[in-house]
């Protein structure tokens, strides 16, 4: 890697221009002193030119369009495979950097030479409240993650070495239901390959808000969350971790009426883990003690999920 290599940062978006307009703008002013493009990805929606008059000298914005399959995982790739940096970052189009982000992430990765992949913080933004996430930790391996998903290693704080992507362990998995949870499976693949290096610092604003592509689509949850089980046996050796993804999968059918899967999971998840939170709380959403998005708004104000 060269003392500043150049970064590309993929930017998928759709349907939303102004936050689209103020992601791109803060990647552009990052202190970084290496040359920095920006690709932004349209998916499902029209690509929208005049976004390359934000271009300045050694920053360079790039239209186009998602030609993989739909959704968020295919525009990341379509991205990735267009990008001509040696590292590569991403960022949705409803999140923005902080200032410092970049040049302290290269900085990361230069003193950590066999290392693919560096996160960092994250500043949660939901109705008004900002919650700092953090991660008290510099270093996350394969066991960490299958434990804990770490809300903290968000995709927005992504920066990766290109060649790890192309001839490593690979792009983002376009075969999970909906795009969701691409990110973790991405993670859990990384981590894999490499521990991931971290930043103990919130270096991006995260906006979580009711216009989320995922905010209502329960069905589509369980789905890719019962993928992902499937698809890490690893799993199976870490109880805890395995509780908590069956709970959130018990916690979506609640969410949909379906109380007897719901209760199904919920079962599952307190025998890998009696003190799974996120079972209790599907029995509650299933027995209708509370509705799900009245669950879902007191955490967002704490600055977490399910």
């Amino acid at each position: 890697m060269t003392d500043h290599p150049s970064v590309s940062a993929v930017v998928p978006t759709r349907d939303r221009p102004e936050l689209l307009r103020a992601a791109v703008r803060a990647i552009l002013d990052q202190d970084y002193p290496g040359p920095v493009e920006v690709v932004v990805v349209h998916d499902q929606s029209e690509p929208d030119p005049s976004l390359t008059e934000l271009s300045r000298l050694d920053r360079q914005v790039r239209v186009i369009r998602n030609e993989r399959t739909p959704g968020l995982a295919g525009a990341r790739n379509s991205g990735t495979l267009a990008a001509t940096g040696e590292l590569v970052a991403f960022c949705d189009d409803d999140d923005e950097w902080l200032p410092g982000k970049l040049r302290a992430q290269v900085e990361a990765l230069a003193e950590a030479p066999d290392a693919e992949l560096v996160s960092c913080g994250i500043r949660v933004s939901y109705d008004g409240n900002a919650v700092d996430r953090v991660l008290a930790r510099d270093s996350v391996t394969l066991a960490d993650l299958l434990r804990d998903r770490m809300t903290e290693l968000h995709p927005s704080t992504f920066l990766i070495r290109a060649v790890a992507l192309r001839a490593g362990f690979g792009l983002v998995d376009e075969e999970i239901p909906g795009s969701y949870a691409e990110d973790y499976e991405f993670l859990l693949r990384a981590a894999r390959s490499a521990p991931l290096v971290n930043l103990c610092t919130p270096y991006v604003l995260v906006r979580w808000h009711k216009r989320s592509y995922f905010a209502q689509r329960w069905d589509t949850i369980s789905e890719a969350l019962q993928w992902l089980l499937q698809r890490y046996p690893e799993f199976g050796t870490q109880p805890a971790g395995e509780a908590r993804v069956s709970g959130q999968i018990a916690f979506a059918r609640a969410a949909t009426g379906d109380r007897r899967g719901a209760l199904r999971w919920a079962r599952h998840a307190l025998r890998r883990n009696p003190r799974e939170p996120r079972a209790y709380l599907a029995l509650a959403v299933a027995g209708r003690v509370v509705r799900a998005d009245a669950v879902l708004r007191t955490l967002h104000k704490r600055g977490r999920g399910i």
